[in-house]
């Protein structure tokens, strides 16, 4: 009798549609990448607060044991156990209370056949979980899904193959029963998609490519008929491009899917152009190329496309547009607007009526030269002429590592603002190959790197870089509503880390020196710094409360990185990369301290 007692127990605390849909309600568990479907990484928890979080320590340590690139995984919490995903897509489920291991999977990935497909370092961004499954994607392509209590695989798929330049490191999402994930292959000769697979078996319900392929062939559905009518030449032959690979959201009531597509392949502009070779100085522009650099909102239940909005048309910049997606209710002219924002990678802040697809507004949240603005009626890029290339080198910012990267962001609804990691000075010298030669593995048709630019630059539009030392990197805090900055403070990044808000009105900031940070919402006042150590790598933080304790944890650290592909931004440290969780008073030990 206790037995079926306790079966019924587990089961009733097993994570439904419902459970998801009120995900961070109580902010007592981490139930999802963004903490909620609407991915606003906003927890209620209030106990820890400006006035006493410069008494957080250490409570516990856990060694995540596998090294070879930086921590991008958010961790989940649920029913007193915290799951993770770290290198090479080991999975590990400690006690949230102490951090003892209860069980841990090594997929056991062929290393040195797989990293040579991996773009940008070895890395997984998390898991999600659904009714007592612990869903993990394999860098190599795979899907598994574990028991959560045991660790066991239950099902696994094949969604892509590493043979094919395709790798998987988004989170990923539930959405109505199913497993939203991407393929990651950016720079690479693929053709982006994503697809819905039943999260209870495994099996795939439907995909979504996310660029048209060899028009000699039927399409898939009619958005990508209308969509090669926007391409030219052969381009199917170098895959299109437009990864799925890190932004996504749910909205249960609009039974909505939104992701964002990355880079179109090669960059340059005119080598995806009828003519072979570019001219003397620059390309001229070219057709948009849907859906490359786009936000796409596609139906749960049958994977049809609703709308699309292309943030970067005829994208030869890699601007990819797959940056943290965020969905909230904002009052903007006098009426509630339900909208979708985006940090993006080419320096502008974007909002969208989520249902419609509806430009709304856009302004620069950091240094801008690749365009003049974007036309606030048709929602298209006033592009600078001098920023489309050929074989005369320009620079153009942000570069290709973006003013906001994958680093996750946060919104606060109290303060109205949205935390964003930002690289506040980055530029790339870009210049076309003058014969394009496709490189096993790599197809981005620019030099690398570029010689220096034979022409002036771009005027800059946006907020100009801070001054002196640490200038380079900040967290800037934006009014979505009013598109302005309310204040900004240096370090941090576009790329490594990120935040978390709490109704404590804090916002803790992860940063790839090994730091853990806290700011006042509302002011951006410095309240807490702790030099966790892990000096690199560093994943963004979360917050969840067990016995009217509040904990805060994060990831961090490279480890011992063999045959390179640490990732950008990370460099290799002595220490085993480690899940570090803190509370009030805490007493434990940093991975740098010892005994006295």
């Amino acid at each position: 009798m206790l037995a079926a007692v306790m079966t019924a127990g587990q089961q009733a605390r097993r994570v439904d549609d419902g459970a998801l849909k009120n995900g961070g309600r109580t902010g007592e568990e981490w139930l999802s990448y963004g903490l909620t479907q609407s991915e606003t990484r906003y927890s209620p928890l209030s106990q820890i607060n400006t006035s006493n979080v410069s008494r957080l320590g250490l409570q516990w340590s856990y060694d995540l044991a596998s090294g070879g690139g930086g921590q991008e995984a958010t961790p989940l919490v649920w029913n007193g156990t915290l799951y993770g995903i770290t290198n090479w897509s080991v999975v590990f489920a400690v006690d949230a209370r102490t951090g003892k291991e209860r069980w841990r999977w090594d997929p056991e990935v062929n290393q040195v056949a797989v990293r040579p497909r991996i773009c940008c370092g070895v890395v997984n961004r998390g898991l999600a979980i659904y009714q007592g499954l612990i869903i993990a994607p394999v860098i190599d392509g795979r899907l598994q899904a574990h028991d959560a209590e045991t660790g066991k695989v239950v099902w696994e798929t094949r969604v892509a193959f590493s043979q094919d330049q395709y790798t998987i490191t988004m989170a990923p999402r539930i959405a109505k029963g199913k497993v939203i994930i991407g393929v990651s292959g950016g720079d690479r000769p693929t053709r982006g998609f994503f697809d819905a697979y039943d999260a209870m078996t495994g099996r795939l319900v439907w995909r979504f490519y996310t660029v048209p392929g060899d028009p000699s062939k039927p399409f898939e559905n009619p958005a990508l008929k209308r969509a090669a009518e926007t391409w030219e030449g052969e381009w199917w032959k170098s895959g299109g491009g437009a990864t799925v690979w890190d932004g996504a959201a749910y909205d249960p009531d609009a039974g909505l899917v939104y992701v964002g597509t990355g880079n179109a392949e090669p960059w340059p502009g005119g080598l995806r152009k009828a003519e072979d070779t570019p001219d003397s100085e620059r390309f001229s522009p070219g057709r948009d190329n849907l859906y490359v650099c786009s936000i796409l909102a596609v139906q749960v239940d049958t994977g049809e496309l609703k709308w699309h909005y292309q943030v970067v048309p005829g994208d030869s910049w890699d601007f990819d547009s797959v940056q943290h997606l965020m969905l909230a209710d904002l009052t903007i002219d006098g009426r509630t607007r339900k909208v979708i924002m985006q940090a993006n990678k080419d320096g502008f802040f974007y909002v969208l009526d989520r249902i419609s697809g509806q430009f709304i507004s856009a302004q620069p949240f950091s240094m801008v030269t690749w365009a003049k603005g974007i036309d606030q009626k048709t929602g298209r890029p006033i592009v600078n002429s001098a920023a489309y290339y050929g074989l005369q080198s320009t620079t153009i910012s942000p570069g290709g590592g973006g003013a906001h990267n994958w680093s996750p962001m946060s919104y606060n609804p109290t303060a109205g603002l949205v935390f964003i990691p930002t690289s506040t000075a980055n530029s790339f010298n870009y210049e076309a190959e003058a014969t394009f030669n496709p490189k096993p593995g790599q197809t981005t048709g620019t030099i690398r790197p570029a010689p220096p630019p034979k022409r002036p630059s771009p005027p800059a539009i946006g907020p100009p870089p801070l001054e002196g030392p640490g200038s380079r990197n900040a967290l800037v805090a934006w009014d979505p509503v009013a598109q302005e900055m309310r204040w900004r403070n240096r370090l941090g990044g576009g790329i490594g880390g990120g935040t978390v808000s709490t109704a404590g009105n804090l916002v803790f900031q992860a940063i790839n020196d090994g730091r853990l940070l806290a700011y006042s919402a509302d002011k951006g006042e410095r309240v807490l710094e702790i030099q966790t150590g892990l000096q690199s790598g560093m994943g963004p933080p979360i917050t969840y409360q067990i016995d009217g304790r509040q904990y805060v944890s994060v990831m961090g650290g490279v480890g011992t990185v063999s045959l390179g592909n640490a990732g950008p931004g990370n460099s290799a440290t002595p220490f085993t990369p480690k899940l570090l969780t803190f509370v009030l008073d805490g007493k434990a030990l940093l991975p740098t301290q010892s005994q006295p």
